[in-house]
């Protein structure tokens, strides 16, 4: 099996821990209570959901993404 890379966001939540998705795979999010927390549960939500891609015989999707930081005037 060949690895796939994707791009992985952690949102530190107000109330602690951390909101972790994946833009490429629509509806793949996870949680934790600290970022190694999350970022392992992220990456075990992403394995289930390309496994399951790939059960159903459907492609795995190529990332085309871009992030870049917008700075915006504030009065």
């Amino acid at each position: 099996m060949r690895p796939m890379r994707y791009t992985a966001l952690f949102e530190a939540e107000a109330d602690g821990g951390y909101h972790a998705f994946c833009p490429a795979l629509p509806g793949c999010h996870a949680e934790g209570d600290t970022l190694d927390e999350a970022v392992a549960n992220l990456r075990e939500a992403m394995s289930v959901y390309v496994e399951s891609l790939q059960a159903h015989g459907e492609p795995l999707p190529i990332e085309d993404l871009l992030i870049k930081p917008l700075d915006v005037a504030v009065a």
